[in-house]
């Protein structure tokens, strides 16, 4: 008995995973593919400084789905594409997050399609941030996250250790498995809500 394909994929949870401008994102490649070998629709969006650090093909390659850089991308549809998602998405799942990001999305900002869809999604969001050591500790950081959390957003991380900048301390982007971990129990957590 053949599969249908389309169906295959229509019962998959969708994943958008939303990659900054941190040295970190070529580690979103290596989460892209883990999210979906756990068989799930992943669907990448990147802000413009991500795209500085991996590029738009390979995470492209490795979630199966086209890479979302700009509201511009949106032609195929009457519908914009950055609400398609946030109405799809089951989890958005940011990996890494910037403190540029963090204070958009503190702040309601939505100049780009990740940011948009932060606002537009009722799916929920977890957020695993790198960056500086200094500029994680900061109170205008500091401030952003538990106005973040205090909205229902999940963090994972950051990590202490050595950063890219040469600095020591925590910054780092929490281990890529345990971001995948906990995106799939969140995941499963939404099945036991509905049963």
């Amino acid at each position: 008995m053949e599969t249908n394909p389309k169906s295959e994929i229509e019962n998959r949870k969708c994943v958008v995973l939303g990659v900054t401008g941190s040295i970190a994102a070529y580690k979103s490649a290596e989460l892209a593919s883990l999210l979906f070998k756990q068989g799930h629709d992943v669907h990448v969006v990147m802000t413009k400084d991500a795209t500085e650090f991996i590029t738009p093909l390979t995470l492209q390659t490795l979630s199966k789905n086209p890479v979302m850089t700009s509201f511009y991308d949106e032609k195929e549809n009457w519908r914009p594409g950055h609400i398609q998602l946030a109405d799809r998405a089951n989890l958005l799942l940011i990996a890494p997050a910037t403190a540029h990001l963090l204070a958009e999305l503190a702040n309601g900002l939505a100049s780009h399609p990740l940011a948009a869809i932060a606002l537009a999604t009722r799916a929920p969001v977890l957020i695993a941030p790198a960056m500086n050591g200094k500029m994680w500790e900061h109170p205008a950081t500091q401030d952003n996250v538990l106005k973040l959390r205090e909205r229902g957003v999940e963090f994972i991380g950051p990590e202490e250790g050595m950063l890219a900048c040469g600095y020591e301390g925590a910054g780092r982007l929490w281990k890529v498995d345990d971001i995948a971990f906990r995106a799939e129990f969140l995941l499963r957590s939404q099945d036991n809500l509905i049963a």
